[in-house]
């Protein structure tokens, strides 16, 4: 087996792990942003904590490590929530897409606007189709190669309908290298 070959055998059985798909919010000073996200998981029943997985570059990650706390939004398996989902897939910079030339490069997607959505106590959106989230406050960010694991403390939350969460095996979408 050559090493390209290897390398694409590695990405394809990564490709097969299911995640679930959660919009991560959080605000700066001056706006708030929701990103989609793969790479969460809870990590701890007592103290109740959760991991989440954020490019460094990200400008979730910006906000977070400036505001220190965040919301993870469930959205349920249903073609709705997939269209929304979609739409937080854009990074908040147009820069950051390879590729991109002229005008998109200099875009700023903020993916909240027209989305309704609310604000817990911390200022974190909450997405008003969502069927459950909770509000992190951040505990450790730990660096893991291209991104960063936040440790968040789960500090609210709520179950608003009893569905299916969205998950990568429902859209066929994946996110790995």
């Amino acid at each position: 087996m050559t090493i390209e070959t290897a390398e694409r055998q590695i990405e394809r059985v990564m490709e097969l792990l299911p995640y679930g798909l959660y919009i991560v919010g959080s605000q700066s000073d001056t706006d708030v942003n929701g990103m989609l996200a793969h790479w969460v998981m809870e990590v701890s029943f007592h103290p109740r904590l959760v991991a989440v997985a954020l490019e460094n570059d990200a400008h979730t990650l910006e906000n977070v490590r400036g505001h220190r706390f965040f919301s993870i939004n469930v959205l349920s398996q249903d073609s709705d929530s997939m269209r929304l989902a979609s739409k937080f897939a854009q990074p908040y910079y147009g820069s950051k897409v390879k590729g991109r030339g002229g005008e998109a490069v200099a875009e700023i997607h903020r993916k909240l606007e027209g989305i309704p959505h609310s604000r817990t106590d911390h200022g974190c959106p909450v997405l008003d189709v969502a069927m459950a989230w909770v509000e992190c406050q951040v505990e450790e960010l730990i660096p893991a190669g291209d991104h960063t694991l936040v440790l968040g403390r789960v500090v609210d939350g709520l179950l608003l309908r009893d569905a299916e969460p969205l998950t990568s095996s429902y859209t066929g979408w994946t996110y790995s290298g």
